[in-house]
């Protein structure tokens, strides 16, 4: 039996392209390359009828270690807290105050891309600042 050794985290969004676009200034990602026939993603974000808004966008890991991204519009909004969440690495390795000020410095970077800041959970030691993106999804600097 195989085992998979790839796979992508997709977003339900109403945005597809402004939400990679944050992604991939939060994790220095890339967007794909546009479909076929557009010279870039503000090309095809305004194809649809009427102007309406692509319908996906995608990014990557140039160093092709992390997932894919895939962001997908759809109709309904977000009405409940995610199920699933990303968590950034800040802090990997840090502990207590240092561990802190490495989180903090990373939300600082974040919120002028459109973060924003929810709650810091810090027992002294540990820590992690529940943040959210530009659509209300929940993630976390870690």
């Amino acid at each position: 039996m195989s085992s998979i050794k790839q796979f992508q985290v997709t977003f339900d969004c109403a945005e597809p392209v402004r939400l990679a676009r944050f992604w991939c200034t939060v994790l220095g990602y890339e967007l794909v390359p546009p479909p076929k026939g557009f010279t870039d993603w503000d090309a095809f974000d305004g194809s649809g009828p009427s102007g309406e808004h692509a319908s996906w966008c995608a990014c990557v890991d140039p160093s092709e270690g992390g997932p894919r991204l895939y962001f997908q519009r759809v109709p309904e909004g977000k009405v409940a807290k995610n199920r699933v969440h990303l968590d950034v690495r800040a802090g990997t390795g840090l502990v207590g105050e240092e561990r802190l000020a490495a989180l903090e410095a990373e939300c600082a970077r974040l919120v002028p891309h459109g973060a924003v800041r929810d709650r810091l959970l810090y027992d002294g030691v540990d820590s992690c600042i529940v943040m959210r993106d530009i659509e209300g999804n929940e993630f976390c600097v870690d």
